[in-house]
């Protein structure tokens, strides 16, 4: 189990992590943040990125998140 803080920045051209230092990360996604598109949108990216099952921790409306992969 691993946790990662994650600044996310949302109705970006593509989605991507843009920047990744240690257990920081900012990922921009295409999603806007209306009825949890964006935090889908995130999960969906982390578990490709990692292999793994992300669960959003803390942060569920803001841009700061706490994720555990697991």
């Amino acid at each position: 189990m691993r946790i990662v803080e994650v600044t996310v920045k949302t109705r970006a051209k593509k989605t991507e992590i843009t920047e990744e230092s240690g257990d920081k990360l900012t990922i921009a996604v295409k999603a806007v943040p209306e009825d949890g598109k964006a935090n889908i949108e995130l999960l969906k990216l982390l578990s490709r990125h990692y292999k793994c099952r992300p669960e959003i921790v803390s942060g569920h409306t803001s841009r700061r998140k706490i994720i555990r992969l697991s």
